[in-house]
Order: structure tokens, then sequence, then C-alpha cells
């Protein structure tokens, strides 16, 4: 799954770490969570309504102490904020890193390692046959 390459804002950046970094348990992080290790991190005000602010773009001008704070919870450098780049680069690897935590995408992903380019081919093509089935399943249940 690429990243996408366009510009993205603060904001899309902020709820971007929100949405693919998680707990060990696969739950999001909550606000009060980030505001408050943000809290602890620089000694300074950091309101829980101050991130909402920021996540929905309606505050879009934070101080480098505060993304410092960001990025150290998030464990992303600080130029993910700033480099378009970057942040798609560090998007990615998220991504990665996150579907790894799963102990069955890890177990099939190290069994894929001692297969041949042919073998690699046909178990991608299936893996996109069953989530488009249950992309579609997803879709007619909220119909």
């Amino acid at each position: 799954m690429a990243a996408d390459r366009s510009r993205t804002t603060l904001a899309d950046r902020i709820e971007r770490l929100f949405d693919v970094v998680r707990r060990p348990d696969r739950a999001p992080f909550t606000n009060e969570e980030v505001a408050r290790a943000c809290r602890e991190a620089t000694g300074e005000s950091f309101s829980l309504t101050y991130l909402w602010q920021l996540r929905t773009g309606r505050r879009d001008n934070p101080t480098k102490r505060h993304l410092e704070a960001l990025a150290q919870f998030f464990q992303v450098p600080p130029a993910y904020f700033f480099d378009d780049d970057q942040s798609s680069r560090i998007t990615e690897e998220l991504i990665l890193l996150g579907a790894l935590r799963d102990v069955g995408v890890r177990e099939v992903a190290l069994r894929a390692v001692m297969l041949s380019p042919e073998g690699l081919g046909t178990i991608a093509e299936m893996i996109e046959v069953i989530a488009r089935r249950e992309a579609e399943s997803r879709r007619s249940g909220q119909d």
C-alpha cells in the first residue's frame, strides 16, 4: 500500500499517525493519552483541545517543542511533519511495521521468504482475491 505522494497538511500527517501507530493490542491511541504524554515530554501546556485542533486543522502552527513531542510519542523524526518525501516513506514503513505486529501476518511473511518468485506471485494473487471478496462482503453488510 503506497502512501499518497501529494502534498499533505499537518493535520493529515498527525491524523495518519493516529491511524497507523497503535498500541500493542492494536487499539488506537486517544487524544488524552497523546496530549498527556506530550505535556510530560515538554513540560508545557498541551491540552486535549489543542491536539484535537491540530488533528482537525483548526490550528496549524504548533511550536517546535510541540511537534518534537508528537514526533517522540509516535517515534518518528520531526522531519515527518515538514518533508513530503520523508512523510510518505515513514508512513509506508509504519504501515508495514503495524502489519508485522500481527502474528498471522508475520507467520505468512516468514513462510513466504522461502518461496520462489512464481510462488510469491501466486500467493500475492490469492491474497488479492481474498481481500477483494472481504471488501465486497463488508460493503454489502453496510448497505
